[in-house]
């Protein structure tokens, strides 16, 4: 039996609750701590996503990293049992280390010694507005809570070094830009059963997007997110500014979408979202794709087949591959996940690169779409 003694978060005055900082108020075993990054180049050539997460109920901690690069995606995962030292943001060869909280972040990947093609990275994420919330995101099924996370994002500059492919990659700030989202609460990792929720609750449709964009002088973000018939359960719209600026952050309204799709696919080519300024001055935030990489291909995301979040894999797990991206039909779950596409943004004549992150399955009647099979004409 392990001795429960305090661990050195405890030292700190940052107590919610009658409890050790090791501990959780809830036992709910789907309980999550954990933060993705995007770094990306503005030529479209390179997508990094990477990101770390905590799951005290299930006492694992595991971490990721993709690189999309031309055709290939190569991923690096690791994961191993969480110890009481909270502080420290490691687990394999991935690392993230917090240098001044929501200023600037280090983003390490080490290199295999048996693969000197494979990725690595050593990148430093500066923030370059402040980080905003996102609204509070429930869902449920029937009466079962699916879902509970706070939510904040966050856009900056990076620079530094990626390896891949035996290449050396440096990060121009001017050419490069870093965004990031943190999010705990609860959240599905698989094992769960959903017993009769599952079974007399499954969704007809579900349409997802999530867009932190980063102008010279703003950062703008929309979240939407929409049932089968296009009802809004998530919805915000703001444009933030620098923290020396002294001006408050501003609402957009609320913002529809309109998508050009690839033929046969629910893959997005271009997009306009529709906003509206506090004077009602409509604004409209063009959207050009860049380049593409789905989170269930190599970053965990369900519905991943390899690996998925939170899963035991032992001790010291971990996990090196090459995906090819150059025929979809290799990958058929990914079309049912979420895709990060890296993405240039035009307003009100300026320019920005940011994250149109996309999923749209089954049913959407707002995008023409009857059910799981269908795709754009």
């Amino acid at each position: 039996m392990s001795v429960d003694r305090p661990v050195a978060l405890d030292e700190y005055p940052i107590h919610q609750a009658p409890l050790s900082m090791k501990h959780l108020v809830s036992g709910d075993r789907n309980a999550y701590d954990r933060c993705i990054f995007h770094v990306f180049d503005h030529a479209g050539r390179f997508v990094l996503i990477l990101g770390l997460g905590v799951y005290p109920n299930a006492g694992v901690i595991d971490a990721y990293a993709t690189l999309r690069i031309g055709d290939e995606l190569l991923a690096v995962r690791a994961s191993d049992a969480l110890t009481d030292d909270r502080m420290n943001l490691s687990v394999g060869p991935l690392s993230i280390t917090v240098d001044a909280p929501l200023r600037q972040l280090t983003l390490r990947c080490a290199a295999d010694p048996g693969d000197p093609d494979g990725l690595s990275y050593d990148v430093t994420w500066t923030a370059g507005f402040p980080a905003v919330w996102e609204p509070h995101h429930v869902q449920r099924r029937g009466d079962r809570l699916m879902l509970e996370g706070r939510r904040f994002v966050q856009a900056g500059g990076v620079g530094g070094t990626i390896r891949a492919k035996g290449e050396e990659f440096r990060l121009d700030p001017g050419e490069w830009t870093g965004t990031r989202d943190r999010s705990w609460g609860v959240r599905p990792i698989p094992g769960e059963d959903g017993a009769r929720a599952a079974e007399e609750y499954r969704p007809e449709g579900f349409h997802w997007l999530w867009i932190p964009v980063r102008f010279e002088d703003r950062f703008v973000v929309v979240v939407a997110q929409e049932d089968a018939d296009g009802h809004r359960t998530l919805n915000e719209a703001v444009q933030v500014f620098p923290e020396d600026s002294g001006r408050r952050d501003v609402q957009l309204g609320w913002p529809h979408t309109d998508i050009r799709y690839r033929s046969g696919s629910r893959h997005p080519v271009s997009a306009v979202v529709h906003l509206t300024d506090p004077a009602r001055k409509p604004l409209e935030l063009g959207v050009e794709i860049l380049n593409s990489s789905p989170l269930a291909v190599g970053a965990g995301y369900p519905p991943a087949t390899d690996w998925q979040h939170g899963t035991w894999q032992g001790r010291g797990w971990t996990d090196r591959r090459v995906y090819d991206l150059s025929d979809p039909a290799a990958h058929p779950m990914a079309a049912y996940g979420v895709t990060d596409h890296s993405a240039r943004f035009t307003l009100d004549g300026r320019v920005g690169h940011g994250i149109f992150e996309h999923g749209s399955f089954g049913r959407h009647d707002p995008s023409g779409f009857a059910d799981y099979s269908s795709v754009a004409p």
